[in-house]
């Protein structure tokens, strides 16, 4: 309203008709608002680009909202899902944080509280916590075990007891052992929240307690066939168990038995580059950075193999598109249009862009403290 009595004033001023005192007055007073910077408190006027971020993110969030509910109503009236149900949900969920960042890129001030998922607040609106908590939820039904998927009483502790089995049998002392242990462990949580035998709702082709395919599975037991002997002459008990968890399995898929389908992942990715935990300790002291370099493992295992084969590891660079890709496709440097115009990176700027695993990691890293005091 004071814009257009502005502008009528300022209109009647031009035309050269008389203003009275009164007049002359209100249009000081108005050019003094217009022209002066916006009282505390009050929202300065948006730029066109500001405006656009904000409705960007806006419908990126309605988007997502209308997903999640969608999703929600098939699976409440028992409808069939669509293959991969969990894709169009991740990928608008990617949207809407990018879109916030890109937001809050242009609008700094949006930069909102911290939120309970540890997420940068530049990347994520604490209000929107409830949708991705229903998020979770539905992947938790939608990657639900299949009916015949054979449980662990104790999924953690296997893991780290596989993890620093097959380091010793690679030649590692007790200590380094537990390193792989505890490693072990972070992968575990960041391919499956530390659920068991769960299938994957973005993919038909890997499952189970450390997401692998079926051509890997395979490998791996190979690989622990290999060093089966060496692991019974220094742990009797886990070699026993194991023939129990094998005789169990049978003919099933090894994936969907837990015992079994991390024994193979450990076996045929990382049993090789067990040996150089001790180098990896010494140069990443934080353990959570030792999780993401063995995560890196499955996700661009040539790149990260190369890095590890490198005079300087956190200065070893990627710059193939096609690694870059992969790496957007599982959250890193994924949000937002600085993120994504990234063409290149150095193992170090990798690991510091990994922040959306640094959750579970430190799940794990609890765990595994639990696991420790209990022994």
């Amino acid at each position: 309203m004071r814009r257009r009595e502005f502008i009528k004033a300022l209109g009647a001023t031009a035309a050269g008709w008389p203003l009275g005192a009164g007049a002359q007055t209100r249009l000081d007073e108005l050019r003094k608002e217009t022209t002066s910077p916006p009282a505390p408190g009050r929202p300065a006027a948006l730029t066109k680009s500001q405006s656009d971020a904000l409705d960007t993110y806006n419908n990126a969030v309605i988007d997502f909202k209308s997903i999640l509910d969608q999703r929600r109503a098939q699976i409440n009236s028992k409808q069939a899902l669509p293959n991969l149900p969990g894709q169009a949900l991740y990928l608008a969920r990617i949207n809407m944080m990018s879109a916030y960042k890109d937001l809050t890129d242009a609008l700094p001030s949006k930069i909102g509280r911290p939120n309970k998922f540890g997420i940068p607040p530049a990347y994520f609106d604490a209000d929107s916590e409830p949708l991705i908590d229903e998020y979770r939820h539905l992947f938790d039904v939608m990657e639900a075990p299949p009916a015949n998927a054979q449980n662990s009483d104790t999924p953690f502790k296997d893991v780290v007891d596989l993890g620093s089995a097959i380091s010793r049998a690679k030649g590692l002392d007790a200590t380094n052992a537990e390193a792989a242990g505890r490693i072990s462990l972070g992968l575990f949580f960041a391919e499956t929240n530390g659920k068991q035998n769960v299938g994957n709702a973005r993919s038909n082709a890997y499952k189970g307690s450390l997401q692998t395919g079926p051509s890997e599975d395979r490998f791996g037991q190979k690989k622990w066939a290999a060093i089966k002997n060496s692991i019974t002459g220094f742990d009797p008990a886990l070699s026993a168990r194991d023939d129990v968890e094998e005789a169990r399995v049978g003919n099933l898929d090894h994936r969907l038995n837990h015992w079994t389908a991390v024994r193979d992942a450990l076996a045929g990715a990382h049993a090789d580059l067990f040996p150089q935990i001790p180098a990896i300790v010494e140069t990443l002291r934080d353990p959570i950075d030792q999780m993401k370099l063995f995560e890196l493992i499955q996700i661009i295992p040539t790149p990260t193999r190369a890095a590890l084969k490198s005079d300087n590891l956190t200065n070893y660079r990627i710059s193939d598109p096609r690694i870059m890709g992969y790496l957007r496709n599982n959250s890193i440097f994924t949000f937002g249009r600085a993120d994504r115009a990234k063409t290149t990176a150095t193992l170090r700027e990798i690991l510091d862009a990994m922040w959306l695993f640094n959750s579970k990691f430190e799940r794990a890293l609890f765990k595994y403290n639990e696991i420790g005091a209990r022994r």
